[in-house]
């Protein structure tokens, strides 16, 4: 076994955090995996991985040569698809992580299509609330929806997207439809916390000078992940505020009701993350281009550019 089947090995173990699941992923036996990263261990003289009897987890080490491996790997990739007689081409694998509604709605429908045009093409799609760590999880590229944090990754924006408020057509039945602010005070708001027991911030709206605010209100559920939170309000509990990306199939069925147009949470920044690499594997750039293109004509280009197009059905 050669010295890069021996480093795609160990992205693989560091990535999926298993040496059991790396073996199964690349069709080889778990001793094989286990002798190859032990010899680039010894070769290295340095532990790249500590081992638990739960988990397996990178070490400092490791994650400084897990980047190392992975920009020299995705630079022989691009400098062999030079001289192949399809250029355009993709293969290998690509590990990417999108918001639940985007992924649901907008990206996974139109993938049969990408895949079927890059058929050497593995991808890894996580779906989640939780904001994954690209480098130490070996992510290529993330979608993040919200501001950014401070952080040594590459964002590329690509526009914002326009939140609506919503309630189902049970609960405006059993509640009114509120046609001012004071009125949310007999109404009920879901809360969303990534930390439950945090202070709610509660109904968010745009003043006359374009900056937001937060109105009290009360609410008897709180959720910390997107589906739960807009179970609850398809369940009639409460009202929500989402990006309308999520909530556009369920206004177009009538399973919710949009209210309040003119006290909008502010629209949310929408952003590709990626390692800040000396230069992007094709799958990668081709990818994320694709990406972009698909939401282009769902977001505005500025928080003062009109209404994006509506979802399909």
């Amino acid at each position: 076994m050669d010295q890069l089947q021996s480093m795609r090995i160990f992205l693989r173990v560091a990535e999926l955090g298993s040496f059991t699941k790396a073996a199964d992923s690349m069709g080889l036996t778990k001793a094989s995996v286990s002798v190859a990263v032990q010899k680039l261990e010894n070769l290295l003289n340095t532990r790249l991985l500590q081992r638990t009897t739960r988990q397996v987890n990178m070490t400092q080490d490791g994650h400084q040569y897990y980047q190392r491996c992975k920009d020299l790997l995705d630079e022989m990739e691009e400098i062999h698809s030079l001289f192949t007689r399809e250029p355009t081409q993709l293969s290998g694998r690509l590990r990417i992580d999108l918001p639940n509604a985007i992924a649901r709605n907008l990206v996974i429908p139109r993938l049969p299509a990408f895949l079927q045009r890059h058929p050497k093409l593995e991808v890894e799609l996580s779906s989640t609330d939780r904001l994954v760590d690209l480098i130490s999880e070996g992510f290529d590229c993330v979608l993040r929806v919200g501001h950014l944090r401070d952080s040594n990754l590459v964002a590329r924006q690509l526009g914002w997207q326009q939140q609506v408020n919503c309630a189902s057509p049970a609960y405006i039945a059993q509640y009114g439809l509120p046609q001012q602010l004071d009125d949310l005070q007999q109404h009920h708001l879901i809360h969303y916390q990534t930390v439950l027991g945090s202070r709610h911030i509660g109904f968010e709206y745009l003043d006359a000078t374009g900056q937001p605010c937060f109105q009290p209100m009360p609410g008897v559920l709180t959720v910390n992940n997107s589906d739960a939170y807009l179970g609850a309000c398809l369940a009639g509990i409460g009202i929500i505020q989402l990006p309308r990306t999520a909530a556009q199939p369920y206004l177009d069925s009538g399973e919710l009701c949009s209210l309040l147009p003119d006290w909008q949470a502010a629209p949310l920044p929408v952003s590709l993350l990626y390692a800040h690499r000396r230069q992007l594997s094709a799958r990668n750039r081709i990818f994320m281009q694709w990406l972009a293109d698909i939401l282009h004509p769902y977001l505005q280009t500025s928080t003062a550019a009109g209404l994006p197009q509506d979802l399909p059905e």
